[in-house]
């Protein structure tokens, strides 16, 4: 290891251990005194913090002090740390790193900044950036010198400085190497620059901050701990603060976190009753002096402990009394708060990482193959010194005469021939120094600049006018190499927003459109798509065409065939389009083409035919098409869709059923209602619930007001007031929630949960009702949709009365009090009779399906790393295809223990083992077809017979579904080898209720032991430790906030993008470099090498063959405009054909296009090409005469010639290698050689250069043009002779599509092109997910209900209120585009 790689390991292992330590400071003794700790380098690692999240400890030597513990301090003299002083603290600080003690315990008082400066806690200044003025030259010099290229380019300008053993100018290599240093220090400071905008923007904006009493208003930047600010509706929260008093009843708030998590329903938040008094008082509030004594600053977002002492008693914080920075305060007028944490010591800060310095793959390998030159450089220079003390001893001491040795070289024979042998190592060192291309660097930047510019500027990308960007400009060949995705599901597979989609009421099940003509059922799409289908058959297949599972020795076959009808043919229902048969493989051998005999004798079709009508063509659907008008409901939302129409005659019925069924919907929540601008609106702990209620509502059950003590709604234009007695709220232990209603002297409980729970509990004797309503739930949940069963129970005044004394009597327990409350609810919440069922959507973004099958097909695996519960992620991984019911088995870890958890890995890991000894063959990816698109040549050879097509993974039929308390086990170094080797056999993977942690930990257990390409994407704060331990990060910059887009490489506004950015811009982009690469040290090789034949020649004395202008402008000038231009814009196929045939991706998986084999060849042609062009006009000139009869036999003419040649042939390769031709090319191309000549004329003739006149002379001479025919036909024939075998009798994926392009492209003018819209992707029929409910993922609004704390005054007459709720925000349906070809495409799952 270099000296340079040892101090670099040290300083970066330094920085990691500083941002992995929580900062403690000492805190002061009981008895007033000091309490002196002696700083330690804390090496706690990411999985003790995680254990520590899940209620363990920072480490054994640190604990979390306890509420109980803390008291007040009766001195604060000497509280201020000391600091080390220290090596590595001097280092720290050039890098602008500050080395801080640790602390144990934080203590402020408000509006008293002498005593909280005493402790130097963070400023709540931010900085994501890297580098400032003072220490911007030394960092990037000290990255840009981490290329073993740059660092041995500066070692051989020190050498060039030497005379006596240099031949070159120094300018030939400081030119260059300086160019390359600045292009990159340019680009670095912009991207720089770009993150200190960012944060110069957050740390400039506005905050109301009260000093002396007085508000002020300051820059958040200058806000400091202790300081009480005024946070006024809609504005972000600058710090951590703690609530003291806000404008709300009982002390309130409502924020939005979606900055933090991703989620933007609101969240409560209730300040003490001791501080709320405060009110708005700056008087009051200015002189609060109360001590806070809490928690040192950690990353857990939903977790803080902390103590106030106030008037000598003490009273608890925790974090539903903390808003914490990134919130934006909503519907509050304003609230007033005391800083926490600031700055850098917030969560979203902690949660934020540090910025890492991250280099390609690619850009390691470089650095290899760099060393690697570097040592045959040393070589070559070796030979030549061990050839030149030879000659100078057998031949050279004799001509001294003639070649007299300099004053320096000793007398002696021997002594001089060696130390003139040493020089030349140098000498040779310097004239051979282009085999290592200093230029290349310069030219990968500005490749990279410009594929940059490509991402940013490509419309297919823009999405609510954003659009895509590329925030980095280092590692766009990367996202052609992706192996691993870990994506977040909330804000970034989904759009977090609920659709009530079906009900099933007393065993009739409600939400299907079924075509009265036909009884079929029809499917509805948003952009007005239907579909009508008759029902699939499985039929056996005797062969393994790989479209199925093998379960128990069997083999299914599972294949969709589709036939789409004109807008015309769906006037009748009985006019049906020629069927067009589906290949169910997108890439079929050879003998099961449809051209194929074996064809014929193919398991039997299974036709499924749809009718399809677009509103956007403009014609009126049918009737039963048409969404239920439900204007008739003053309060209906018109962004609500509902298209059975029998559910409303069922309500217009008086139907006693479904109007308790609505009934209950209206009652049974924590939901609050609220009237904006004369609007009524709702506000929801959890998208699901205001879905539910809102589904009431445009049924004619509106919820419109509630008190401590009353609910009120409105049944079909009829007020009803019914008395609260009750709320039993949900928690994820119950997954269930209950009311207890009063009115005309009934009581009742209306119960909803998850229908497993239900079940449990339902009254005997509905035995026929319960069947029928689990059918409509397993077909809900085969839909992917979230379930929820509804269940009612009347009670008797009496019983109830009893009850609620022993409620009371356990709600006031002090010992067990939940266990006592959950026993109270179990006994009440019994005997229940059966209501019916609700089935909600959770939205997927548009095109997520889609998109996750083709990055399947590709080769990527993905992994969702989400903190919601197991059933929702579950289900989502059903709607979004990531799970099928296709798959061989679902493997659920949830062990509460580390001997669980490993019984259970190991038990996996068995399984996976047995079934892959037994299976024959299988496939990796069930069949959705998606596209149209054709299937054959026209010389009807299929596409699928190369040697990229084969399947994937045996064992990609697999999928592991994991929780967070399981997964702190799993992660541990005892087990974690085993955890990795049972997901990695697994086609997706699942991880549920992890800690942002947790994710970036889960991502860096991939990165460690599978050495593969990752890339995380997120919209939240939670995933920003994801996002900056992967590969490559990508941010959502959709409504859910920019923090991830802030620490992210790369942003998209919807997740659809994440497919064009991989298969398109970053297959081309690490095509492009992959090709740039191997002619880059094609030409470079054959460049240089022509110097080490010349050796031969001139007694190894380091003379150069060529003009040392050639020499120093041969990369810069003559060579490099070309290969920037193969860069930039090459192609293979075009952008719809990366998609279409997404396993053009699996090259950049297997590192196929540029390795070092392929370097290696790329070396071995220019060892030839350098042969060749040396020896040929060698042959040619040796001895040779004009037409005058003058000798052309000098060395100026021959080097000429040579350099001639050479850039003829090194332009006549890359008009070979250029696939895709533009008017750059051209230009860049041809420019090139003209401007050769142009160059070479005014440098010899202009300038007077020392070889003017040898190149006219040359080309006056028919000889000059026949040896360059020759040369040329030698080396270009037998690379085009090789290309053309390859391309016809072994031909390439790549190679194949580019042949269907080419044959497109000739017959567009004759095919009648057909607009084919894309099928909607059919819900599969899957194994029932009882568990998959529809519900709040954390405790409701119950408490604060009932305890009238969230109740705002009402006047007991409202006045009329229009429809006005907020529209859910849809997404509209990707637009469909024609496609020439007339069968359709299949896509892998």
């Amino acid at each position: 290891m270099t000296i340079i790689e040892d101090f670099e390991l040290e300083v970066l292992e330094l920085v990691e251990e500083r941002s992995r330590r929580i900062r403690k400071r000492s805190a002061g003794e009981r008895n007033g005194g000091v309490l002196t700790e002696t700083r330690t380098f804390h090496t706690s690692r990411l999985k003790e913090k995680v254990v520590e999240g899940w209620g363990g400890r920072f480490s054994a030597k640190a604990g979390k002090p306890q509420a109980s513990s803390l008291r007040p301090l009766n001195s604060t003299a000497n509280l201020k740390p000391q600091r080390p002083s220290s090596i590595y603290a001097k280092l720290f600080n050039i890098f602008a790193i500050s080395t801080e003690e640790i602390e144990t315990e934080r203590r402020i008082i408000p509006n008293n900044p002498e005593f909280n400066a005493q402790f130097n806690y963070a400023k709540n200044y931010i900085k994501t950036s890297k580098y400032t003025l003072l220490n911007f030259v030394p960092y990037n010099l000290f990255e840009q010198f981490q290329r073993l290229a740059n660092f041995y380019f500066l070692c051989l300008l020190v050498l060039q400085l030497i005379p006596v053993i240099s031949s070159l100018s120094p300018i030939t290599t400081a030119v260059p190497l300086i160019g390359v240093l600045a292009v990159t220090a340019v680009k670095d400071a912009y991207d720089d620059f770009q993150r200190h905008r960012s944060d110069n923007h957050v740390n400039r904006r506005k905050s109301w901050v009260l000093r002396n009493g007085q508000l002020v208003e300051e820059s958040w930047s200058k806000v400091v701990v202790g300081d009480v600010i005024r946070m006024e509706n809609d504005s972000f929260v600058a710090a951590d603060v703690l609530l003291l008093s806000t404008s709300e009843p009982n002390g309130l708030c409502y924020i939005e976190t979606s900055e933090l998590d991703g989620e933007t329903n609101l969240k409560c938040k209730q300040c003490l009753p001791e501080t709320e008094e405060l009110g708005q008082d700056d008087g009051r509030i200015g002189s609060f002096k109360g001590e806070i004594r809490c928690e040192p600053p950690n990353n857990q977002l939903n977790k803080f402990e902390g103590t106030l002492y106030l008037d000598g008693s003490t009273h608890p914080l925790d974090n539903d009394k903390i808003l914490l920075r990134g919130c934006i305060l909503r519907n509050t007028a304003w609230c007033y708060g005391v800083v926490i944490f600031a700055g850098r010591d917030t969560k979203l800060m902690m949660n934020s990482g540090k910025t890492k310095f991250k280099r390609t793959s690619i850009d390691r390998l470089l650095n290899f193959i760099i060393l690697g030159i570097v040592f045959f450089l040393l070589s070559m220079c070796l030979f030549c010194t061990v050839a030149c003390g030879i000659w100078e001893t057998l031949t050279g001491q004799y001509f001294t005469a003639y070649l007299p040795w300099d004053e320096l070289i000793p007398d002696s024979p021997a002594g001089g021939a060696t130390v003139i042998a040493l020089l030349v190592f140098f000498s040779y060192a310097i004239v051979l120094n282009t085999v290592v291309p200093i230029s290349l660097y310069v030219s990968v930047e500005v490749i990279r600049l410009a594929q940059s510019f490509l991402i940013n500027w490509d419309e297919e990308m823009r999405y609510n006018n954003t659009q895509a960007k590329a925030r980095t400009t280092t590692l766009n060949e990367e996202l052609g190499q992706i192996e691993y995705i870990f994506s977040d599901k909330t804000g970034t597979l989904t759009q977090n927003i609920m659709a009530f989609n079906k009900c099933s009421i007393s065993g009739r099940s409600y939400g299907d459109i079924i075509d009265p003509r036909t009884g079929e059922p029809v499917e509805m799409t948003e952009s007005g798509w239907w579909v009508r289908r008759r029902r699939k058959r499985r039929v056996s297949c005797q062969s393994g065409s790989g479209v199925s599972w093998r379960r128990s020795g069997k083999l299914t076959l599972d294949e969709t065939q589709v036939t789409l009808l004109s807008a015309e043919a769906c006037s009748d229902p009985d006019t049906l389009a020629a069927d067009t048969p589906v290949h169910p493989t997108l890439n079929p051998p050879p003998h099961d083409t449809p051209s194929s005999p074996a064809a014929s004798k193919s398991a039997p079709e299974i036709r499924e035919t749809s009718q399809t009508w677009n509103s956007a063509e403009g014609k009126p659907a049918p009737p039963h098409l048409q969404p239920v008008d439900l204007s008739h409901n003053a309060y209906h939302e018109p962004s609500f869709k509902f298209y059975d129409q029998s559910l409303v005659d069922a309500l217009d019925s008086s139907d006693a059923n479904c109007e308790a069924f609505f009934r209950l919907l209206a009652l049974c929540h924590t939901v609050m209602p609220e009237e904006k601008q004369g609007k009524l609106e709702y506000q929801a702990q959890s998208p699901d619930e205001g879905a539910l209620v809102s589904a009431a509502r445009n049924f004619g059950f509106v919820f419109k007001s509630r008190t401590p003590n009353t609910i009120t709604i409105s049944a079909k234009g009829e007020e009803e007031n019914y008395e609260l007695l009750c709320i039993l709220d949900f928690n994820n232990v119950r997954k269930r929630m209950s009311v207890i209603l009063k009115r005309d002297g009934k009581i009742r409980l209306y119960c909803k949960g998850a229908d497993s729970i239900i079940y449990e509990r339902l009254k005997d004797g509905q035995d026929s009702l319960k069947r029928h309503t689990q059918e409509h739930l397993d077909s809900f949940a085969a839909e992917g949709l979230r379930t929820l069963c509804l269940a009612y129970k009347d009670l008797d005044e009496e019983y109830f009365q009893d009850w609620k004394a022993r409620h009371h009597e356990a709600a006031v327990s002090l010992e067990n009090r939940d266990a006592k409350l959950d026993a109270i609810y179990e006994e009440i919440e019994k005997d229940l009779l059966l209501l019916g069922a609700t089935a909600i959507e959770d939205k997927l973004q548009v095109g997520v399906p889609q998109t996750i099958a083709n990055l399947a097909i590709a080769g990527i695996k993905i992994w969702v790393l989400t903190g919601d519960k197991q059933e929702t992620a579950i289900n989502i991984g059903y709607s979004c295809q990531l799970l099928t019911d296709d798959m061989v088995d679902v493997f659920i870890i949830d062990g509460q223990s580390a001997v669980e958890v490993e019984d259970q890995l190991q038990k996996f890991r068995e399984q996976l083992r047995s079934i892959t000894s037994t299976s024959l063959t299988q496939t990796s990816l069930s069949v959705v077809t998606f596209r149209v698109f054709c299937l054959r040549f026209s010389s009807d050879e299929g596409l699928g017979g190369d040697t990229l097509s084969e399947a994937g993974d045996q064992n990609a039929g697999f999928a592991l579904v994991i929780n967070g308390h399981s997964l702190v086990f799993a992660l541990n170094a005892k087990y974690e080898q085993l955890f990795l080797e049972v997901a990695s056999c697994c086609k997706a993977v699942i991880c549920c209720r992890v800690t942002p942690l947790q994710k970036a930990m889960v991502v860096d257990l991939v990165k460690r032991y599978k050495k593969a390409v990752t890339l995380a994407v997120g919209d939240g704060a939670n995933d920003v430790s994801m996002i900056k331990t992967a590969h490559i990060g990508v941010g959502i910059s959709g409504q859910e906030g920019l923090q991830a887009v802030l620490a992210s490489d790369y942003s998209v506004s919807q997740f659809k993008f994440l497919e064009r950015l991989l298969l398109v811009h970053g297959r081309w982009s690490y095509y492009r470099m992959c090709k740039f690469l191997r002619y880059f040290f094609y030409k470079n090789f054959a460049f240089t090498l022509c110097h080490f034949w010349f050796a031969f020649f001139v007694a190894f004395s380091a003379q150069t063959l060529f003009d040392p202008m050639f020499i120093s402008v041969y990369n810069l000038f003559y060579t490099s405009m070309p290969v920037l231009a193969l860069g930039i814009f090459e192609q293979d196929v075009n952008d719809k054909n990366s998609i279409a045939y997404p396993k053009l991706y699996t090259p950049g998986l297997k590192n196929a296009l540029f390795n070092k084999r392929e370097f290696f060849r790329s070396a071995v042609h220019g060892f030839v090409t350098s042969c060749v062009l040396f020896f040929i006009p060698f042959g040619a000139y040796y001895n040779g005469m004009d037409q005058e009869g003058r000798s052309m036999a000098d060395q100026q003419t021959f080097g000429s010639v040579v350099a001639t040649i050479l850039v003829i042939v090194v332009t006549m390769q890359i008009c070979l290698d250029t696939s895709y031709w533009t008017l750059f090319n051209h230009i860049t191309i041809w420019g090139s050689l003209i401007f050769y000549l142009l160059l070479q004329y005014f440098y010899n003739y202009v300038l007077l250069g020392d070889y003017v006149g040898a190149l006219a002379k040359a080309m006056g001479e028919p000889m000059f043009y026949f040896t360059s025919l020759l040369t040329i036909v030698i080396l270009m024939l037998p690379v085009m002779a090789w290309r053309f075998y390859w391309v016809d009798v072994h031909p390439t994926l790549s190679d194949k599509v580019r042949f269907k392009q080419r044959q497109d492209a000739k017959l567009a003018s004759q095919r009648t092109e057909r607009t084919i819209p894309r099928t909607p992707s059919a819900r599969r029929s899957r194994r029932s997910i009882r568990s998959g409910y529809a519900f709040a993922h954390q405790e409701g609004f119950g408490r604060l209900i009932t305890s009238g704390k969230i109740m705002r005054p009402r006047n007991p007459r409202q006045p009329p209120i229009s429809n006005g709720r907020t529209p859910n925000l849809r997404h509209e349906h990707m637009r469909l585009h024609p496609n020439a070809a007339p069968a359709p495409s299949t896509v892998e799952v």
